[in-house]
């Protein structure tokens, strides 16, 4: 049976942006296989680089807001280029996915196959609590990443 990360990325405390940590918390309260783990890393990118060191998944799925342009709560699905990523961040607590990455090959890991299930955001200035479109978008983020887990996925 495959193994399955799924990591919800964002910072509590910028409205939107914890899109991510939304959606696992409601995949996790809602229960998944055993072979799938749900964890909330917020803005420790740093940390998720050293989960996917010792290879143990074959599909890791980020969840997190993605500013693309799109009307607010419009759900994205990106199988993100992994070769292409920036340099890693000397920042821990504020590493982008593609930092995470970058970091996750320059401690001499392989990222294995990566999806993003990501929300276009309204807005991410201080303050707690997601907008109305993004709050509306966290049902159907949760079933896209129920789909997603399938074996035939992976």
């Amino acid at each position: 049976m495959a193994r399955v990360l799924v990591a919800g990325i964002g910072n509590i405390f910028l409205g939107d942006d914890a899109f991510g940590v939304e959606v696992v918390k409601r995949l996790a309260d809602s229960g998944v296989p055993p072979e799938v783990s749900v964890r909330d890393f917020g803005i420790r990118g740093l940390h998720l680089a050293y989960e996917l060191l010792g290879g143990a998944y074959e599909l890791t799925i980020l969840v997190d807001a993605s500013p693309r342009g799109e009307a607010p709560g419009t759900v994205y699905l990106i199988e993100p280029d992994l070769e292409t990523c920036s340099a890693a961040s000397p920042d821990a607590h504020s590493m982008t996915p593609d930092a995470v990455f970058a970091m996750l090959r320059a401690l001499g890991g392989v990222p294995s196959r990566v999806l993003i299930v990501a929300c276009e955001p309204a807005c991410v200035a201080e303050g707690i609590g997601l907008s109305e479109p993004v709050q509306a978008a966290v049902n159907e983020a949760v079933k896209l990443v129920r789909e997603l887990m399938e074996p035939a996925s992976v």
